[in-house]
């Protein structure tokens, strides 16, 4: 285990798994699935088109979740900015 470097880290990197998350999306695109043919087991393709479009939106949340829980957050490069620093109106 490293020892502390007295830097706090954001908590936000990314990872090339989150770009999964993008996939859900398709389910939001109402003019692919606005139709009630074909049927499954009687319900109409709109239904049932979204159940699937839910189960594949978590198994990729699931996916992307194991594959990058065990990861930190890296500290930033930059040192930690000054409250002074961030004023527009201080003189140096």
């Amino acid at each position: 285990m490293a020892a502390p470097t007295g830097r706090k880290g954001t908590g936000l990197h990314f990872s090339p798994w989150n770009l999964l998350l993008i996939i859900p999306f398709w389910i939001l695109l109402t003019p692919l699935f606005n139709r009630s043919d074909p049927t499954l087991w009687g319900m109409p393709f709109f239904y049932w088109f979204q159940f699937v479009g839910i189960a594949i939106g978590v198994t990729c949340t699931v996916v992307v979740y194991f594959a990058t829980k065990d990861r930190r957050a890296v500290a930033p490069l930059s040192r930690p900015t000054d409250v002074d620093e961030l004023d527009e109106g201080s003189a140096r």
